[in-house]
């Protein structure tokens, strides 16, 4: 009996060791690598936005790690689809938190799917840094939340800014997707602006998140006769609208916002001569900008959008704050993101006590022959 109870002890204690040293070999290889989330829908309606933001700080990550990585270890970049559902996107937070370890997160990619892991995020003091999630409320009350892009109300107001400024239109109308706080946020911020550059709006239609014929609301603004149409939403709704506005013989010039880049693809006759603002423009003679566009393309065989871009300065802009902070605790980085000073693709970035880009240019995007044309740039004092 004792034999037997000293086998079993023995054989307890080498299993034991096993583990023991299975530990300390994986806390030797996890030592080696800063593991980053990055959360956003690479499938689905809105896959264009997550993956082109996903695609321009895997880029990033690779060029850092080939140039030393951080603090002398490389980045890890653990990317998850958030499909463009909010559930999705907070059950790819918590396992990024809880199976990954991750120490810092870029995302989320849109506005509604930030707005819905905000809370948690906020209650784990997550360093995070959104690349293109541009409604207001994503930094409000969050210090630990910071965004590379600029607002919806900040670019809602530059859109109407350009439209009575440059193009010199006193009237406008709103086409609104409601239950959209993308869409409902950048027309709010327009209006308001428009109205106080003493333009007028002559009427605002809305339709649903699930709407695919927009026949009625257009007839209605048709009947308006706006000098512009004020539309914000992604390209999957974006294309179709301007498309049966073609059909329909609009010939008012419309407005977009930021979600329309790419709406030159599949949509370049329907959005031929209209007008959206943006974060950069890929015909921009800058040697940062040209060279992040000769990097991505030759790595992707693609030009890429301004989620690319951002994508590409959000990864730098978190890497540059890990390396600052000189520690992966959440604190230090939350600090280092604070302090943040980088000038990069989508231009000079310095955050208020918001977390919020401060004075950042605006792009003004022209659709013209299926390219997209740099006209000018609004800053928003």
């Amino acid at each position: 009996m004792k034999k037997r109870v000293a086998s079993v002890l023995l054989a307890a204690i080498f299993v034991a060791s096993i583990f023991i040293f299975a530990g300390c070999s994986s806390s030797g290889s996890k030592s080696d690598v800063i593991k980053v989330g990055f959360i956003g829908p690479t499938t689905g309606d809105a896959a264009i936005y997550g993956t082109s933001a996903r695609d321009g700080a895997m880029l990033a990550v690779a060029e850092i790690n080939a140039a030393g990585g951080v603090n002398g270890k490389q980045l890890e970049l653990i990317a998850y689809d958030s499909k463009g559902d909010q559930t999705e996107a907070i059950n790819a937070y918590n396992r990024l938190r809880d199976q990954d370890g991750v120490v810092a997160v870029i995302g989320g990619t849109l506005s509604g799917e930030t707005l819905a892991m905000k809370d948690i995020m906020v209650q784990d003091n997550m360093p995070v840094l959104s690349p293109t999630a541009t409604a207001v409320d994503v930094t409000v009350d969050a210090p630990n939340i910071f965004r590379v892009c600029f607002l919806d109300s900040y670019q809602g107001a530059a859109a109407a800014n350009f439209s009575a400024d440059t193009l010199g239109a006193k009237t406008a109308a709103l086409l609104i997707g409601t239950g959209n706080p993308y869409s409902e946020g950048v027309s709010a911020a327009y209006q308001t602006a428009f109205v106080a550059k003493g333009g007028t709006i002559v009427g605002s239609e809305s339709y649903g998140t699930t709407d695919k014929d927009f026949s009625a609301q257009l007839t209605k603004i048709k009947e308006m006769n706006p000098e512009v149409i004020f539309v914000p939403d992604y390209v999957q709704t974006v294309g179709p609208i301007l498309q049966k506005a073609k059909e329909m013989g609009i010939t008012s010039t419309f407005i977009g916002a930021d979600g329309w880049d790419g709406v030159q693809v599949d949509y370049a006759a329907a959005a031929q001569g209209n007008y959206f603002t943006n974060h950069y423009a890929a015909d921009s003679p800058s040697a940062t900008v040209q060279n992040f566009i000769k990097a991505y393309n030759t790595k992707y065989t693609k030009v890429p959008n301004s989620f690319s871009a951002l994508g590409y300065d959000a990864a730098y802009v978190m890497a540059q704050a890990i390396k600052t902070a000189g520690s992966t605790e959440s604190a230090a980085i939350i600090t280092a993101l604070a302090a943040t000073d980088y000038s990069g693709v989508t231009g000079n970035l310095k955050f208020d006590a918001n977390g919020d880009p401060k004075d950042k240019e605006v792009t003004i995007i022209k659709i013209d022959g299926g390219q997209l044309k740099f006209v000018t740039t609004v800053v928003n004092k």
